[in-house]
């Protein structure tokens, strides 16, 4: 096989609300922590267990705005997309880095804000 292979598959609970930041053009970004549970029994203690990861998820124009009007803390989603690593300046001079699940589609599983969103299907198009 030629090539590689980017790709995430993710279903987790929200861990804040949607926070968005506008471009000039037009363009926006939506960004939210996800959690991700696994559960498993300490074989020595006979203890259950559940360990949490937190994933930076990153949404782009229409779904980004579709995101912010539907999804609150707590709700429950399945996105698709891939690992992106970036770098930048921190105002005091440090070199910060972040690993992001940029989301090419996603399926809300359950929403506080309206039902009729529920289980409602998106392909994000980058360039939209």
């Amino acid at each position: 096989m030629n090539g590689t292979v980017n790709k995430v598959l993710l279903i987790g609970h929200l861990g804040d609300e949607v926070k968005m930041h506008y471009f000039d053009g037009g363009n926006c970004i939506g960004r939210f922590p996800l959690a991700t549970n696994e559960v498993y029994i300490n074989k020595t203690t006979g203890e259950k267990i559940t360990s949490t990861e937190w994933h930076n998820v990153v949404v782009r124009n229409k779904a980004a705005e579709i995101c912010e009007k539907y999804l609150s803390k707590g709700d429950k989603i399945y996105i698709e997309g891939r690992i992106k690593s970036r770098q930048w300046q921190a105002e005091d001079g440090t070199t910060k880095y972040t690993t992001e699940i940029q989301v090419t589609e996603f399926t809300f599983l359950n929403t506080k804000k309206e039902t009729d969103a529920s289980h409602q299907n998106f392909k994000s198009n980058p360039s939209e």
